[in-house]
């Protein structure tokens, strides 16, 4: 009986011994951790991306547009005054306030007025340093009277049909303004003759006299819109706003640009 006790107390020993060993083997820890939360750590972090937004974009403001009208073309003491054979000076005597001795070659009174004149300055040192060549002013400022004795000196030598092509009548001139110029180039040649316009003077300030305020005002086969013939040395000084969109624009005349009737004549 006592062996039988002695056989039974060392088999319930072992069956403890084997249990305890199960329970610290590594096999089962990872079983049991198999099916519940600690099997996360085992596996690889993944950070979740976040999309870079899309910038909107600013939205683009729209120029606005050049106003025609944004200065008087009927008094005599604006920059855009349109002064033909219909539309006279006003009063026809207007003389200007702000003349000024331009500092530039010339070949008669350098005088006009103040802008203009400074715009002059700064154009025929560009185009000097462009390569075009040194220029003057031929004729520029002309008060009513001294328009009087240049018209009758043209109706004397080329009678009034021709000369009212070639000259404006007292009253009806840019030159009265102020703001327009003959150019001739130094040395002198091709002086108030169409052939000005091929010499490099003329070619390079038809191409960009707008950028300093300044319009060809007599352009070839323009006649019947200006009234008068081809004069590729007249320029007329109009302000860089309207000359930029004149140039853009690809306009010819002033008359044309702002949409005035032709002026091929005088109304009597």
């Amino acid at each position: 009986m006592a062996q039988k006790s002695r056989i039974f107390t060392a088999t319930a020993l072992a069956l403890v011994v084997l249990a305890t060993a199960a329970a610290c083997s590594p096999q089962a820890g990872a079983s049991a951790g198999a099916s519940g939360p600690s099997s996360a750590p085992n596996q690889a972090h993944v950070t979740p991306v976040t999309p870079t937004p899309t910038p909107t974009p600013a939205p683009t403001r729209t120029p606005p547009a050049f106003d025609k009208h944004a200065h008087s073309i009927n008094k005599a003491n604006n920059y855009w005054v349109v002064v033909n054979k219909l539309r006279p000076l006003n009063p026809k005597t207007y003389s200007p306030s702000d003349i000024i001795n331009v500092p530039v070659a010339h070949d008669n009174p350098p005088r006009m007025r103040k802008a203009a004149g400074n715009a002059l300055v700064k154009m025929f040192a560009a185009g000097k340093k462009a390569g075009a060549g040194a220029m003057q002013i031929q004729s520029a400022w002309r008060p009513y009277s001294v328009q009087v004795s240049v018209y009758n000196g043209w109706v004397a030598s080329l009678g009034k049909k021709q000369a009212d092509l070639q000259s404006a009548r007292p009253g009806y001139s840019e030159h009265q303004t102020g703001l327009a110029v003959d150019i001739s180039p130094v040395p002198l040649k091709c002086a108030l003759a169409a052939c000005f316009g091929t010499t490099p003077q003329g070619k390079w300030l038809a191409a960009n006299s707008w950028k300093y305020g300044y319009i060809l005002r007599y352009p070839k086969g323009r006649t019947a819109i200006t009234g008068y013939v081809y004069e590729p040395w007249h320029f007329r000084y109009v302000g860089t706003a309207l000359s930029t969109e004149y140039h853009l624009e690809g306009a010819t005349t002033l008359e044309g640009f702002f949409g005035l009737p032709a002026a091929p004549d005088y109304a009597n």
